[in-house]
């Protein structure tokens, strides 16, 4: 039985792998997650230079997931290449880097640092908002999508994946700009925008009012989305929101997803990911499948 797929010439030995800001670099985890078991670490986004995050309280529970205002805070990629890689590469798995920053110029800081660090992938996080635009996230137009795509390819060594906002009205336009830009790979999606309200307290529940919806609510909305964007590209999707069980990643598999990654789960359950690997073997067993490829965009 064949569970190993292929994201841009990279083979991961399954398709599951962590989604990024829920798993740190997998410290918090490597005592209840047997990182060798993994397909692919997703780390927390990483910048150019240490962001404090937003204020506090940024995180709220919502019925069917949660929100996070957190703001991609993160120590910045000098403490991530001498504290974060190291870490990692001890282990049997393959490394995927969020790229976060709020301008281009910041995005490609940080991908010509990694060039010469032996990371396997890139993951470029275009929901972040773009101080030239007025804080509009680079993901929100299709020509943004395009240009940022293009010049992050050009400074990579790498294979480049870029996770798109669901945040659009048509969710292939950015597919599409994304693969003219020279995408490697795209995932989603990524967290829709959200808001909840303290009754009691009568204010925002998150400091900065409004945050990323995550977790299985969002899950109908991502498989939809998944489906679209795999049926517009030529590229792997990597699909993800909301996934919590195997037979929710094979939801995403037979919508059209190559790999799928597994988020909010990891905060209630750390051992979501194995889960999921293990429920994947079983079904496959089940029903006689001998290769996880042949599963991949079936349903039409």
């Amino acid at each position: 039985m064949n569970t190993r797929i292929n994201l841009a010439g990279v083979e991961l030995k399954n398709p599951v792998m962590t989604a990024s800001g829920t798993f740190g670099s997998g410290m918090e985890y490597a005592d209840f997650v047997d990182l060798n078991k993994l397909g692919a670490v997703v780390t927390k986004g990483v910048a150019n230079v240490p962001w404090p995050g937003n204020p506090t309280p940024r995180i709220a529970e919502v019925y069917g997931g949660m929100i996070n205002a957190v703001g991609l805070q993160n120590p910045g990629i000098d403490v991530f290449a001498g504290r974060d890689i190291p870490f990692l590469k001890k282990y049997d798995t393959k490394i995927i880097v969020n790229v976060c920053g709020k301008s281009e110029r910041d995005y490609i800081e940080v991908v010509e640092r990694l060039a010469d660090e032996p990371v396997d992938l890139l993951e470029i996080n275009i929901s972040c908002p773009n101080v030239k635009e007025g804080g509009i996230a680079f993901g929100q137009s299709a020509a943004n999508v395009e240009h940022i795509t293009r010049a992050v390819k050009k400074a990579a060594k790498q294979p480049v994946i870029m996770k798109l906002s669901p945040n659009v009205t048509d969710i292939t336009e950015m597919a599409k700009a994304a693969e003219a830009g020279g995408a490697d790979v795209i995932s989603l999606i990524n967290t829709l925008t959200g808001m909840k309200i303290d009754i009691n307290r009568q204010t925002f529940a998150v400091a900065n009012k409004t945050g990323g919806l995550s977790g299985p609510a969002i899950k109908p909305v991502a498989v939809r989305m998944v489906y679209q964007a795999a049926n517009a590209v030529k590229i792997p999707v990597i699909g993800m929101g909301g996934i919590s069980t195997a037979e929710d990643a094979l939801e995403f598999i037979l919508a059209g997803a190559t790999a799928v990654s597994v988020g909010t789960a990891n905060f209630y359950n750390p051992r979501a990911t194995l889960d999921v690997i293990e429920g994947i073997e079983r079904y496959m067993r089940d029903k006689g499948v001998e290769d996880i490829n042949d599963l991949i965009g079936i349903v039409k």
